[in-house]
C-alpha cells in the first residue's frame, strides 16, 4: 500500500494517514470528493467499490466513514473519513457521481444524523418521514414518542425532492425538483403487495405498460436496530442480526460473532468452526431454495414454489433438531456455537446431499428450460458489470453480471480456505443468469458440506469468555458472504461493554437501489420477475 500512500499525499498534501489494520485516511470535507475520485480512477488498483458509507456522531464532529475496496480484489481496502463541527447545518460533499450506491446511503445518513450532502440530486430522508423531529443516531437524540405523532399529512407521498447544488462559482443553491414529469402516469406497487417481498413501496411511472421511472420508498418497518445496539452488550445484540435478513440468519450472526472475536482476540475451537461452516452452507441452500421458489412463483409457477418449499423443509428440520430454531436459528454465539450437533446430524446431512442433487436435476427438467419462463428471464432486467460495481450489487446478482465478488474467496474466513469450491460467475447480467447462479451455488454449497461433514473434530464447541465482554478501543470491520451478497459489520468501541456505534451493511439495500435502473424500459409485468431475480429481503434494508 506504499504506492497508495504516495498517491494520496500527492493528491491531498495535508491528508492524515494512519497505518491501522485497514489504511485510514482523514481529510477535510472539501477534499474528500477529490481523494475518492483519485482512488476510484487509479489504474493500478482502482478502489471503485464503496462497501460501506457510515454516518457518525463523534460528539465534537458529525461525519462519515467510507470503506472502499478494489473490485478486482476485494481484500484490498482503504478507509476514508471526513467530518464537520457544524451541528446546526452540517454539510458534506456527495460522492453519488462516483458511486451510485451512495444515493440511498447518503439519504440514510441525512435521515438519521442530519448531514446533508452537496450535489446529491435527491436529499429526501430515507427511512423517515420528511417531518420527523430530530435525528435518531445522534447521541443527543430525544426519543420521546410524543415528538413524532403520526398524522395523515406526514405519510402522504410528496413527489418533490430538496437538494443543495454547487454552481461553477462555488455558490451553494438550495432548490426543489420534481421526481416525476407533470404528465406521468404513476401507480403504486406496494407497500402491501406479495410480490414486493415485504413492505417496500415502488412509485412507478408508466408509458402504457412500459416502466419509465421508479421512485423507491422504504422505512415502513422502523426498527432502529443500530440505535438499540448502542445500549446493549455484545451478546445481547446477537439476536438482532438474525432478524435483519432472516433468511440468512445464521450467516449474519456469524459475522457479528467474528467481528467481536477478532476484536477481543477470542480463539474459536475447531469443532465450532466446522459446525459454523456447515450450518452457514445449509442456511445458504435454504435461502436459495426459497429465492428460487419465490422467483418461480412470481413468474406464475405455483408447483415449482411448492417443490422448493418441500426441499427447504428438510433443512429446517435439521436446524430444528440442532438448536430448536427453524428461521431464527440462534446457533452462533461469541466464542463458538450454543449447541453441539445431535447424534444423527451427520447422517441426516449426508442423506440430504444426494437427495438435493436429484431435485436440482428435477428443477432443471421441469422449469429451467420452460419456454414461457425463458421468455420472461432471458434479456430481461439487464445489469452490466460496471453498474453492479457502482451500485455495490454483490452476491449471486453481482456474479450474474460477471463480477467476482464472493467474500469466501477474496477474504476467506472460518474454513473457506480449507475447502474446494467454485465461484459461480455468469456474464449475461439478466434475470436468467441470476436464476441459474442460485441453483449452481446450491451445488457448490453441497460440495463444501461434503468435504466437511465426515471430518468434524472432537473437542469444545465454545471458547471460554468473560461474562462481560469489553472490546479494546478501536474500529472493527467484518465482511462476510451472506445469501444475498456481502453482509458487513462495523463496530466503534470506546472500551465499554456496549458499542459506541454499530453499523450493519445490508446487501438487500444495494439490490433494491438498482431496481430503477434495470427495470427502466421493461414491461410492468416483468417488474415482478426482475424483483424476484434480485431476491431482496426488505427487513434487511430497514435496520
Amino acid at each position: 500500500m506504499e504506492n497508495i500512500k504516495k498517491l494520496i499525499l500527492n493528491t491531498i498534501t495535508d491528508a492524515v494517514i494512519e497505518d491501522k489494520k485497514i489504511l485510514t485516511v482523514t481529510v477535510e470535507p472539501n477534499k474528500l470528493h477529490l481523494l475518492a475520485k483519485t482512488l476510484r480512477d487509479n489504474a493500478a488498483m482502482p478502489f471503485d467499490f464503496l462497501v460501506k458509507l457510515i454516518g457518525m456522531d463523534w460528539g465534537e464532529k458529525l461525519g462519515v466513514i467510507y470503506l472502499l475496496a478494489s473490485s478486482t480484489d476485494l481484500s484490498k481496502e482503504i478507509v476514508l473519513k471526513t467530518g464537520t463541527s457544524d451541528r446546526e447545518n452540517p454539510l458534506l460533499y456527495s460522492v453519488t457521481d462516483l458511486f451510485e450506491t451512495a444515493h440511498f446511503n447518503e439519504r440514510e445518513v441525512y435521515a438519521l444524523l442530519g448531514i446533508r450532502f452537496i450535489n446529491n440530486p435527491d436529499m429526501r430522508k430515507f427511512f423517515l418521514n420528511a417531518d420527523w423531529n430530530g435525528f435518531p443516531l445522534r447521541k443527543d437524540y430525544d426519543a420521546n414518542p410524543e415528538l413524532n405523532p403520526l398524522s395523515l399529512e406526514s405519510v402522504e407521498m410528496i413527489d418533490t425532492a430538496p437538494r443543495i447544488m454547487e454552481n461553477a462559482d462555488g455558490k451553494l443553491i438550495e432548490e426543489t425538483v420534481n421526481i416525476f414529469e407533470a404528465d406521468d402516469y404513476i401507480i403504486n406497487i406496494g407497500p402491501q403487495h406479495p410480490s414486493t417481498h415485504g413492505v417496500m413501496h415502488f412509485r412507478t411511472a408508466l408509458n402504457g405498460e412500459i416502466v419509465q421511472k421508479i421512485d423507491v420508498h422504504s422505512g415502513y418497518i422502523h426498527r432502529g436496530i443500530e440505535k438499540l445496539s448502542e445500549n446493549l452488550t455484545y451478546p445481547q445484540i446477537l439476536h438482532f442480526t438474525d432478524r435483519l435478513d432472516y433468511l440468512s440468519a445464521n450467516i449474519n450472526r456469524h459475522a457479528l460473532c467474528m467481528c467481536v472475536e477478532k476484536a477481543a482476540e477470542i480463539e474459536v475451537p475447531d469443532r465450532a468452526q466446522y459446525i459454523r461452516t456447515i450450518m452457514d452452507e445449509l442456511n445458504r441452500i435454504d435461502s436459495h431454495l426459497l429465492a428460487w421458489a419465490c422467483q418461480t412463483n412470481d413468474l406464475g409457477a405455483t408447483t415449482a414454489f411448492i417443490y422448493g418449499m418441500r426441499e427447504r423443509e428438510i433443512i429446517l428440520h435439521i436446524f430444528e433438531k440442532t438448536c430448536g430454531g427453524r428461521l431464527i436459528i440462534n446457533q452462533n454465539v461469541i466464542g463458538g456455537v450454543m449447541f453441539d450437533i445431535y447424534n444423527n446430524f451427520q447422517k441426516d446431512v449426508k442423506e440430504f446431499i444426494p437427495y438435493m442433487r436429484e431435485k436440482l436435476k428435477e428443477y432443471d427438467r421441469f422449469f429451467t428450460h420452460n419456454v414461457i419462463a425463458l421468455g420472461r428471464m432471458i434479456g430481461i432486467g439487464n445489469l452490466s458489470k460496471e453498474d453492479a460495481i457502482s451500485y455495490a450489487v454483490t452476491g449471486p446478482a453481482g456474479r450474474g453480471s460477471g463480477w467476482s465478488c464472493d467474500i469466501r474467496k477474496h477474504q476467506p474466513y472460518s474454513l473457506y480456505d480449507k475447502v474446494d469450491f467454485k465461484e459461480i460467475i455468469r456474464t449475461e447480467g439478466d434475470s436468467y443468469a441470476r436464476y441459474l447462479n442460485r441453483l449452481d451455488e446450491i451445488e457448490q454449497s453441497l460440495h463444501i458440506i461434503e468435504q466437511l461433514i465426515d471430518n468434524i473434530p472432537n473437542g469444545e464447541i465454545l471458547a471460554k469468555t468473560k461474562a462481560i465482554i469489553k472490546l479494546p478501543v478501536g474500529e472493527y470491520f467484518q465482511r462476510i458472504e451472506a445469501c444475498r451478497g456481502e453482509f458487513g459489520v462495523y463496530i466503534e468501541s470506546r472500551g465499554d461493554k456496549t458499542p459506541y456505534r454499530m453499523k450493519f451493511r445490508s446487501p438487500s439495500m444495494a439490490l433494491v437501489s438498482v431496481m430503477p435502473l434495470i427495470c427502466k424500459g421493461e414491461k410492468i409485468s416483468d417488474f415482478i420477475g426482475i424483483g424476484g431475480s434480485m431476491d431482496y429481503v426488505i427487513p434487511d434494508i430497514d435496520r
